[in-house]
């Protein structure tokens, strides 16, 4: 396992195509894969939707919701070299990414996928493209989903489950007000670059805090072993898990 560094300049890899070979990879690489399913009842159940889309290198030079300097104080380790700001990220294959509304109760203005409980009757899927519509505007059939990946315990008492969902193109995104500040198209590459993922040590925690460096900023647990995951599993058949990745302080509430 890597050691923390401070942020150094690193290549990012060329865009991945959006197209059926890669469709093909992701589902063969979850489907072949023996899920880690948490099984604790007395958490609560969550799902979060990656929906894989395809993005123009460029169409995200300007972030409408810059993180203020107070923000970045809580990452672990350090801010060295970071300014929160998400831009320079798109291009070919991406998934969706969300900057949670300032107007939540709980992890205002945080980096999360979209997703959010399961409502009583639904199952995880239903709940993340339920989700997905509420938070982006964004409606996907069953039939879109590609796979799921392992569970992921969070501190706060939940267990999240990620769906791996085929866009189908660009799609037209219109975030709810309410849920969601800004909606970006995060180029699947990023998550290849040779520092990703990084990890650091806390005293609170035995466990690493996994860090995935994107555009400015470092995203963390649960949604950053999420995206570790996404990479290691769905794009590069490596069945390794990511449940002990450790989520920052800040998001143990």
């Amino acid at each position: 396992m890597k050691n923390r560094v401070d942020p150094e300049p690193s290549s990012v890899p060329t865009p991945i195509s959006y197209d059926d070979d890669l469709r093909s990879r992701v589902t063969t690489n979850l489907t072949a894969h023996r899920r880690r399913v948490e099984r604790d009842e007395g958490r609560r159940r969550a799902a979060v939707a990656l929906v894989l889309v395809d993005s123009d290198v460029g169409e995200d030079r300007i972030d409408p919701a810059p993180w203020a300097e107070e923000d970045m104080s809580v990452i672990p380790g350090g801010a060295h070299g970071l300014d929160g700001r998400m831009v320079d990220v798109s291009g070919g294959a991406a998934f969706l990414l969300c900057r949670r509304s300032a107007r939540l109760n709980s992890h205002t203005s945080q980096w999360a996928l979209p997703g959010g409980r399961l409502d009583p009757g639904e199952d995880e899927v239903d709940a993340a493209l339920r989700e997905t519509d509420e938070e982006l505007g964004v409606r996907l059939g069953r039939d879109s989903v590609l796979g799921l990946l392992d569970d992921y315990p969070t501190r706060s008492g939940y267990v999240i489950t990620p769906v791996v969902v085929w866009g189908g193109g660009r799609l037209d995104l219109a975030p709810s007000p309410h849920e969601v500040e800004a909606a970006y198209r995060i180029g699947l590459h990023n998550l290849c670059r040779d520092d990703s993922p990084r990890f650091v040590q806390i005293p609170e925690s035995p466990r690493p805090v996994v860090q995935v460096p994107l555009g400015g900023d470092l995203i963390h647990a649960p949604t950053g072993a999420v995206l570790v995951q996404l990479r290691w599993l769905a794009l590069e058949g490596d069945p390794r898990p990511v449940a002990d990745f450790e989520q920052p302080v800040f998001a143990w509430r």
